[in-house]
Order: structure tokens, then C-alpha cells, then sequence
């Protein structure tokens, strides 16, 4: 009979059958928390001598689970208060909140995991879990690399590493603070980003990585969840990204890198002088239709035009949207914004994209804009920009940056229209490219 990580997930129903049906009572009750029968292939520890493990995969492909479950093998030991290899855990995720509702009390988190008689207990006010034989999990956030100063571990759980604010700086605190036993060990569950200290921990011989793709993990997920995200990701970056959980590299000519973005990310806006919302509206409004681009950005008007800087505020594009229905998602986003003027691109509606905004809001500013130059040609001055140090984006931009990061010196590299990124350049461009001569004095708002 097969034995070993994973036995019960790929063995047949007949193995199934005769191996539970050999089982006593108690075999049968305790065989809920043996994840070393329940789990797949990507789920289960390597062998070796490893420092780190980074179990890398799409969403939803049971990486907080494997997480969660390595854990348990670290700090429980053969009976309820017996020590087992750790006792003195690091929980690190980009904010303590996060640590807490994913790793701890999530669906597949460290609580749900645990049997009754080996739970641990949370103690708020202390940010840790203390099991019943004195192991303790401490709770840290990524906004935060100081607190990892003084603590010391001797294993660690790094969960969505990719996007923590501070990756650099909390992981280099996180190896000095791994110091304690004979092997001190952490495991990162990630889904991957082009980030420099994913790729960097990826190249050092004492990491090993397994890997998987969203797909691998349908028998826990809804039906439903998976044809919607196949259907509208498959083929996509964003799709290899988040769905086959692999790390990207850029496109050959592209006008922006993964590394120009993470550079440009701020976690507060600043005070801004001007904001205003870009409308790249499709040909047609139906399901089918391609993204209505909507993007927000503000600018930072201190000083002379040829010193403004911009800050990317929201993407608020819709997908198969009728005009009426973009129309008022884009006056929606200007009144979240406090925006003073809607751009507006009008080669595929003319007359028509205007009197369907006025329809809604007679008085909103309006400027129509008209292509006449291709879309590489007009994204080129706006990534100059980018280069320059002149734009920053908030969080939360990711598909907006993905059609970025596809617009190449040959043109744009995806599927469909970059309506998303049309946005953002019409932006770009009111706000800093080329300043409405209306709005060239400085009008300070705050946000």
C-alpha cells in the first residue's frame, strides 16, 4: 500500500476504502488532523536540510493551509504537552490584522487546523498563541521591521510576502531574529510578484520551493470561482500571476517594469492641488465589450508645472458597461475624489460621450480629448514621467499596472484593448504632460 505526504489525495478509492475501513474508532477520529495523509504534493515539507521553504501558487491553492499545517509539525510534540521541535515562532504578514483573520483565525489558518486537545490559545493583548505545551507564535507586521529587533526564533512563517510595504527591510530583521535551536526554519506562502527579495531568497542554495497552480486545489474550491476567474484571466499576465502562481519577468521594449512600479508605490496620498478622472469609453456597452477605462490621479502642484508630480489614485474601470452605466461610475469616482474635471476620449462616441455625462450632471467640467497618434506613441512622454520620479501609485493598482507593463516599443503585448492604461495617459497627460493653461496656477485641496 502507498504511504507518505499526500496518500489519501492520490490514492485510489479502493486503497481508500480497505485502508479506512482498518482503522479503530480512535484511528478513524484522529484522522481528520493527520495532514500528512490529506495533503497534496505542493503541501507537504521537503526533504533535506532546507533553511527556507517558499510554497509559491495561484490563489486559493492551499498555500495558508500548508502554512498553517507546517506549523503544527513544528511546535506539537507526540502528546498534548509534549515539546515538539519549536517553541518560539514567528507570524509575520503586511499587517498585524492580516496575521490575525488569515494565519490565525482564518477558514485555514492555525486555529482551524488544530485539534481540540492541542489548540492554542490566542491572547490578544499579547498578539501570540500559546499552546498547551508552552510553544508561543508571535504576531508581527511588515510595517514594522523594528519590532523583529531583540525577539528571537527558531521558526517562522512569512505569508504573502510578495506585497509586504517593507519586504526587504522586515525580512533581513526576520534572519537575524531566526537564531535560536540547532536548524532554525521558516516557510514563506506567497503568491509570486516580480519582487527583488522574492527573486533574491529564490537564488540562495538553502531554499527549496514547490509550486502550484489555483487548478491544483478544485476539490476545495466552487465550482463557480473557477470558471469565472479562467474565463476572464486565462492568458492574461495578471492570470500566469495570480492563477498559475508564477513570477513574471518583463516583456523585452516594455515602457514600464515591475521595478519602476514597486518604486512608485506610496502608502498615504499627499496633499494635491488638482485631481481629475480619465474615461477611455469601449466602441460598444454590453457584456462583451471591452474595459471602460476609468483612472483617478491627482497632482501635487507646488511650484512651477514643470515640477508637478502625480499620484495614480484609484482604477475604477468597468467591464461590458452600458454608457449610462460608465457614465456614472466615472461621476462617482469624481466625487470620491473631489476631482475639478473628467477627460474624456471621444473618437469611438463623439458628440454622443458628451451628452450621455451632461445627461446625468449638466454642470460637470468636461474636456474631450481626441487620439491622434497611436497608443504607443501617447504612453511614451507619460513613462518618461514614471522615469523621472514624477508618478506614484497608491495600492491596488494591479491590473492597471499589468496593461503597463504590456505596452512595449512594438505596441501593446495583450489581450484586447489596454483601456485602463488609455485612461491613465489621458490623465498623465492633462495633469502634468500638457497642463489645461485654466489650471496652470496651483489650487490646493487636500484629500
Amino acid at each position: 500500500m502507498k504511504s507518505g505526504a499526500g496518500w489519501l489525495a492520490s490514492a485510489t478509492q479502493d486503497e481508500v476504502d480497505a485502508f479506512l475501513g482498518g482503522l479503530s474508532e480512535n484511528a478513524l477520529l484522529a484522522l481528520p488532523w493527520l495532514f500528512e495523509f490529506w495533503a497534496l504534493p505542493h503541501q507537504s515539507p521537503p526533504e533535506g536540510a532546507w533553511k527556507t521553504w517558499v510554497i509559491m501558487g495561484g490563489r486559493g491553492a492551499g498555500k495558508t493551509r500548508a502554512g498553517a499545517e507546517w506549523v503544527r509539525t513544528e511546535v506539537e510534540g507526540s502528546r498534548p504537552g509534549d515539546p515538539g521541535r519549536s517553541s518560539r515562532v514567528a507570524l509575520v504578514a503586511e499587517t498585524v490584522d492580516q496575521a490575525r483573520e488569515v494565519m490565525i483565525f482564518g477558514t485555514s489558518g492555525i486555529l482551524a487546523c488544530s485539534p481540540p486537545d492541542r489548540r492554542p490559545v490566542w491572547e490578544a493583548g499579547r498578539k501570540r498563541l500559546v499552546w498547551p505545551n508552552g510553544a508561543v507564535a508571535q504576531v508581527y507586521s511588515a510595517y514594522d521591521p523594528d519590532s523583529l529587533r531583540g525577539p528571537q526564533f527558531d521558526a517562522a512563517w512569512v505569508d504573502e510576502l510578495a506585497k509586504w510595504p517593507k519586504a526587504e527591510e522586515t525580512w533581513d530583521m526576520l534572519q537575524f531574529a531566526l537564531r535560536l535551536g540547532s536548524h532554525p526554519r521558516q516557510v514563506v506562502t506567497t503568491t509570486p510578484q516580480n519582487v527583488p527579495v522574492l527573486k533574491r531568497i529564490m537564488k540562495n542554495p538553502s531554499t527549496v520551493l514547490t509550486h502550484a497552480p489555483t487548478d491544483a486545489n478544485r476539490a476545495y474550491l466552487a465550482a463557480s470561482f473557477l470558471e469565472e476567474v479562467q474565463a476572464r484571466y486565462a492568458g492574461t499576465r495578471l492570470g500566469q500571476q495570480e492563477l498559475q502562481g508564477l513570477i513574471l519577468d518583463d516583456l523585452q521594449g516594455a515602457l514600464w517594469s515591475s521595478a519602476t512600479l514597486d518604486r512608485v508605490r506610496l502608502d498615504t496620498a499627499p496633499t494635491l492641488g488638482r485631481v481629475v478622472v480619465a474615461v477611455d469609453p469601449p466602441v460598444t456597452g454590453h457584456k462583451g465589450s471591452d474595459e471602460c477605462g476609468i483612472v483617478v490621479v491627482g497632482a501635487v502642484t507646488d511650484g512651477p508645472p514643470q515640477d508637478w508630480r502625480a499620484v495614480v489614485l484609484e482604477d475604477a474601470s468597468v467591464q461590458g458597461a452600458s454608457p449610462d452605466e460608465w457614465a456614472r461610475a466615472a461621476l462617482a469616482a469624481m466625487d470620491r475624489h473631489g476631482a475639478d474635471r473628467l477627460v474624456v476620449e471621444v473618437n469611438q462616441g463623439g458628440d454622443m460621450v458628451q451628452s450621455v455625462i451632461r445627461g446625468i450632471d449638466p454642470l460637470v467640467a468636461i474636456r474631450q480629448v481626441r487620439a491622434t497618434k497611436g497608443k504607443m506613441l501617447r504612453a511614451e512622454p507619460v513613462a518618461a514621467l514614471y522615469e523621472q520620479g514624477r508618478v506614484s501609485h497608491v495600492r491596488g493598482l494591479a491590473r492597471l499596472e499589468e496593461q503597463m507593463c504590456r505596452m512595449t516599443v512594438t505596441g501593446y503585448q495583450g489581450r484586447g484593448s489596454p483601456d485602463r492604461l488609455d485612461a491613465l495617459v489621458w490623465a498623465l497627460t492633462e495633469l502634468i504632460v500638457e497642463p489645461s493653461e485654466s489650471f496652470r496656477r496651483p489650487q490646493v485641496r487636500g484629500l
